[in-house]
């Protein structure tokens, strides 16, 4: 059985689809084992009802160095579901391989620092892009810079607004994060 510990910071949306694939069978062998918010959220909410142990460990210069000290050492994935906080150095190079996190657009275009939810789909729009999408990497010390494991676009429709992109690329989300997360742990190593 691998062992998942998801961070989050909002509604937990991400993080019930990532329990609803798990117990469908979508992805194999695996229970998410501690949920860590990084401030007081609805995904805290989520976790309690699916009997999922959960602890806010609040922002701060030391999050990173907290979260190192609760983080079980039989993790063998780190899933960012909507965190918002930056991980530092030494928390991306002590889970190298071993944390993901999922971006609301074609990375590398519109990542980043500050880059996240409504300020995404607003850049986008304001781009002149006519696609954007999802896209699930790995995480390393430059923000939304990691090797990409997966990627996929939609079209922009004219007249497309921030709130209306946000919801095709949440449809989006809910179904690749859960592949992305079934190929990063169960994927053959030899590949």
């Amino acid at each position: 059985m691998k062992h998942l510990t998801v961070l989050v910071s909002g509604g937990g949306t991400n993080l019930e689809q990532i329990l609803k694939s798990i117990q469908s069978g979508a992805i194999q062998n695996a229970a998410v084992t501690n949920v860590f918010a990084d401030r007081d959220c609805y995904a805290l909410t989520r976790a309690e009802n699916w009997g999922i142990p959960f602890e806010i460990v609040p922002r701060g210069k030391d999050l990173s160095q907290r979260l190192l000290e609760r983080i079980p050492k039989n993790c063998d994935l780190i899933v960012l579901a909507g965190f918002l906080s930056i991980l530092d150095r030494e928390f991306c190079q002590a889970f190298e391989g071993k944390i993901i996190n999922l971006h609301p657009s074609l990375l590398p275009k519109h990542g980043g620092a500050g880059m996240w939810g409504s300020k995404v789909h607003q850049s986008v729009i304001e781009s002149g892009d006519t696609k954007s999408g999802a896209t699930v990497h790995f995480v390393s010390a430059q923000v939304d810079l990691g090797e990409i494991i997966m990627q996929e676009a939609i079209a922009l429709e004219p007249n497309e607004t921030p709130e209306s992109l946000a919801q095709k690329v949440h449809e989006l989300e809910y179904r690749l994060f859960p592949l992305a997360i079934e190929q990063v742990l169960n994927q053959d190593p030899e590949n």
